[in-house]
């Protein structure tokens, strides 16, 4: 048995708990027992000592009557053989005693009784009462006693042991006997028996917890993979145990899901790696090249061609800036460094703000971006920096595929679901239709060359939709060749 496991461990505990229960249940029976029948006995002769006091004359003037104390041993001795009879003086000390018929010359372990006892009874205190044994100082006695008066003066005290020397061995004997060895091999019995069951219906407990963690070890050596499959008679049980298992079934799915995620993140970030190295390698070269022949050739070319070089390598370090520039921003934002700090503004407002930062851009390419609203737009809550990069990767984007001659539109329309709608449509050559599918992803059609030519690194859009989830929102594109292409997402306000 393996004492680790959880039934092992509930089974020693509650065997150690019966077994503690039945000592202790024994014990205080014991002891009640014996209580109980020495104040059977202590009651039924509670008035012994007083008859014999009052009926046979024990003291006479000049002290005690040793004929008398002799008859009187001898008539109980044949009596009762049981009880022993003590005379004390007012202090408790022995004047006179029953001798042993047995061992006429024994010698008494005490010579003097403790009176406390005796009083107690004398004033009627809640029976039994043990006092002190003269025969046997370590096993004190219920007893009977009275006052011995001569001439109204006390003379002393007539004390009996109910519980004798006989008495004690006689119970022994009984204790020993059928009837308690019938009772006590009957609480084992019992005892044992509900051991069993307890045990039984431990096991009956912990074997759906059993079965539980077997089917867990299984989906680990699985390596989280798939679905767990519970046994149905555990998940439906509806117990606490059921419970568990309907958790674990949902969690394993989750587990599984998030482990399938983690492999096709890792698939893209290794394209993304690829494809960044081919993105720096390219302008890389193109700076190094120029350098190079010019630090070669620095002395036979004119200044014109110099700076024409100079001219070159300074772009290229540009398109070096900002590609790591975006590659920063984008892991920041998928590893969550960076959260919303939202707050209420107007919306056409920063519209307006990011127009102007490409403007210049705008009228040198001679095209053309306006912006159609309703008078009364509500404002919108969400965070200002965020959103300001998200309309100007969207104007970046469209200005940058718009020909000459074309014009740029921004429209905010407000919804009846409380959010404000935002489109970014264009007069560019547009998006072929098997390429909007991925366009927000990371290999993006974008990516794969078009707009090298302009120095772009192609994550604007990837940062733009991550932005906008950030938000609780998303975006999504549409396009015809040749038409242009119409970028739309929504904000609450």
């Amino acid at each position: 048995m393996k004492f680790k496991s959880l039934y092992s461990r509930i089974a020693l505990t509650f065997a150690a708990l019966i077994l503690l229960f039945g000592s202790l249940c024994g014990g205080l029976d014991l002891v009640a027992a014996k209580h109980h029948q020495q104040e059977i006995v202590q009651r039924l002769s509670k008035d012994l000592a007083g008859h014999i006091a009052k009926h046979w004359p024990l003291a006479k003037a000049n002290g005690l009557d040793s004929q008398a104390i002799g008859e009187l041993f001898h008539m109980l001795m044949i009596v009762n053989p049981s009880i022993e009879v003590y005379l004390l003086d007012n202090n408790g000390v022995i004047k006179a005693f029953q001798p042993n018929h047995k061992r006429p010359d024994e010698r008494l372990q005490l010579q003097q009784v403790s009176l406390a006892p005796i009083q107690a009874f004398l004033e009627g205190k809640p029976l039994p009462l043990t006092g002190d044994n003269p025969r046997n100082a370590n096993l004190p006695g219920v007893f009977s006693a009275t006052e011995l008066r001569q001439d109204a003066s006390k003379a002393g005290y007539l004390y009996i042991i109910l519980t004798g020397q006989d008495y004690q061995q006689l119970a022994t004997e009984v204790w020993q006997g059928h009837v308690f060895q019938s009772a006590m091999w009957t609480g084992l019995g019992a005892l044992m028996l509900t051991l069993l069951a307890g045990l039984g219906l431990f096991a009956a407990i912990t074997r759906r917890l059993n079965a539980l963690s077997c089917t867990m070890a299984a989906f680990e050596q699985m390596d989280f993979a798939g679905g767990l499959h519970v046994c149905p008679k555990i998940s439906r049980s509806g117990d606490e145990i059921g419970q568990l298992a309907c958790t674990f079934e949902h969690m394993a799915e989750r587990i599984s899901k998030q482990i399938q995620q983690i492999h096709a993140q890792d698939e893209l970030r290794r394209e993304m790696i690829a494809n960044v190295s081919h993105d720096l390698r390219t302008p890389l070269t193109s700076m190094q090249g120029y350098l190079e022949t010019l630090l070669r050739k620095s002395e036979s070319l004119s200044l014109e061609e110099q700076r024409r070089y100079l001219t070159v390598a300074v772009r290229q370090s540009q398109r070096v800036s900002h590609l790591a520039h975006e590659l920063f921003e984008l892991a920041k934002l998928e590893c969550e460094e960076v959260s919303p700090n939202p707050e209420h503004f107007f919306l056409q407002e920063l519209i307006q703000d990011v127009i102007q930062k490409f403007e210049l851009a705008a009228q040198k390419k001679q095209v053309h971006i306006g912006i159609a609203l309703n008078q009364d737009m509500p404002m919108v809550y969400a965070d200002i920096a965020m959103i300001e990069r998200v309309l100007g990767n969207l104007l970046d984007n469209a200005l940058r595929y718009t020909p000459e001659q074309g014009s740029i539109k921004l429209e905010l329309l407000p919804t009846a679901d409380g959010t404000v709608t935002v489109r970014v449509v264009d007069t560019g050559k547009g998006i072929a239709e098997e390429n909007l599918g991925g366009l927000f992803e990371r290999h993006s059609p974008l990516r794969q060359g078009a707009d090298r030519t302009h120095g772009g690194g192609g994550l604007g859009l990837l940062i733009t939709k991550r932005i906008l989830e950030l938000h609780g929102t998303t975006i999504e594109a549409f396009s015809k060749p040749g038409q242009g292409a119409m970028f739309t997402f929504s904000l609450p306000t």
